[in-house]
């Protein structure tokens, strides 16, 4: 492992670990000190079991701050979680208003397309059906007028027929 390895990997370690290292370290020291230094045993066990108390105390103490600063954590951990539920929620809901919203609109949209389209069929049979009946009526017409012409050169034929027989006679 190279020197910047080592570097980086105590780098990423928690802070505390290092005033925990501080806090045993001291305690061991102190103790050490009073085991070497020239007391009389009775007077070296009070000063033991001082400092013991006094350890004690502060473990204790540091113990407390502990399970407070942990319980306002955990209590904003709450309090963020249920603010991004409620968030989330909102949103969803405003996602699905939307949506249903847009599928409405969409909906009428085609309806209306759908009764224009109706509309211009109908107005364009209405128009097919005007022109034929206008054409019929037309060709009933020129029918009729043809019909009225070829009677009146049949007519002009029987009587031309009619003439040259008698002539004939």
């Amino acid at each position: 492992m190279s020197n910047v390895e080592h570097k980086v990997e105590h780098e990423v370690e928690n802070g505390s670990n290092f005033f925990k290292g501080i806090f045993i370290g001291s305690l061991i020291g102190a103790a050490a000190a009073l085991l070497f230094a020239p007391k009389p045993g009775r007077e070296m066990r009070s000063d033991l079991s001082d400092k013991l108390t006094l350890a004690t105390d502060k473990t204790k103490e540091v113990a407390g701050v502990v399970t407070d600063k942990t319980k306002a954590i955990a209590t904003t951990v709450g309090e963020k979680a249920t603010d991004l539920a409620s968030t989330v929620s909102v949103k969803a809901s405003d996602i699905y208003t939307t949506v249903s919203d847009s599928k409405q609109q969409i909906a009428a949209t085609l309806q209306e397309a759908g009764s224009k389209i109706g509309d211009t069929v109908s107005e364009a049979s209405n128009n097919v059906a005007s022109d034929v009946k206008d054409a019929s009526k037309e060709v009933a017409d020129e029918a009729k007028a043809s019909s009225k012409e070829v009677a009146d050169e049949a007519k002009d034929a029987k009587e031309d027929v009619k003439s040259s027989y008698k002539s004939s006679y």
